[in-house]
């Protein structure tokens, strides 16, 4: 399991695009619990741990996938120097400490694991801890936030409605030509060109009908992109890296999508 504390003495770069920053507030403000939907590397986590700076709040993250379980998010018992202790779990530290914990991709947890948060994502806002038999109040600061891809849900694998109703909801989505571009220069300080090249060669992959993709190019690989390049490699060998072999094993796809970026940089 994924889990960190995100130090909050430096606010991470965020370029925002739209009222997300105003909604996080004020879901905060008002003890709601948040969830943020929208594709793969268009900055969900990297606004969270924003936000999370921005309003000086330790933040737990949890990385979800099948084998998580509900003891993994609460706690369990240890045992250690012959003794049994008791170690609080990331969900449980956050409620403690009055922090925010974010489940990263919930729809990959198992279903009887995100029951848990429901008596956290109500009016009750509580913790029932059954193995030591504590019930945890969240204080005010406390926020839970989770995210997941739209694209990756299906019967198997989606959120019950008895969870997604007890959530503020936001939606992201790619970023306009401009602020992608702005989140380039801010991210790695390249120059406005070579950010107007990369997110053109994006914009022109991801409406592209005739080339099967699972996922569209992300504003996370220009800026991978983006690094390569600026530290000396080749423009195009770099898109070819972070862009390309990225999106697809196909050696026809990638022969596709070379074309579009052939095209950018006038080879």
């Amino acid at each position: 399991m994924d889990t960190r504390v995100t130090q909050t003495a430096d606010i991470p770069f965020y370029q925002s695009a739209g009222n997300e920053i105003e909604l996080f507030e004020l879901a905060w403000k008002n003890r709601l619990p948040l969830i943020i939907k929208g594709p793969t590397g268009v900055g969900k986590t990297r606004f969270v741990a924003h936000m999370a700076a921005k309003l000086g709040l330790p933040l737990y993250t949890v990385a979800c996938h099948d084998d998580l379980t509900a003891a993994d998010l609460v706690g369990r018992h240890l045992i250690g120097d012959g003794q049994t202790v008791w170690c609080d779990g990331p969900l449980t530290r956050a409620v403690r400490e009055g922090g925010i914990c974010y489940l990263d991709e919930v729809v990959e947890a198992r279903k009887d694991t995100t029951v848990v948060i429901h008596p956290l994502a109500d009016d009750r806002r509580i913790l029932p801890i059954d193995r030591t038999g504590e019930t945890l109040h969240a204080p005010d600061n406390f926020m839970l936030v989770m995210s997941y891809n739209p694209g990756y849900q299906n019967f198997m694998k989606g959120l019950k409605p008895s969870t997604r109703q007890r959530f503020v909801t936001l939606r992201f989505d790619f970023p306009s030509a401009a602020a992608e571009e702005a989140i380039l220069v801010g991210e790695t300080a390249c120059e406005p060109m070579l950010a107007k090249q990369l997110v053109s060669i994006a914009r022109s992959l991801r409406a592209l009908k005739d080339v099967d993709l699972e996922e569209a190019a992300s504003t996370r690989l220009l800026v991978y992109a983006a690094r390569l390049i600026g530290v000396g490699m080749d423009p195009v060998d770099a898109c070819r890296a972070a862009l390309v072999e990225s999106l697809t094993d196909e050696p026809e796809v990638v022969e596709a999508l070379m074309e579009v970026i052939t095209a950018t940089f006038g080879r």
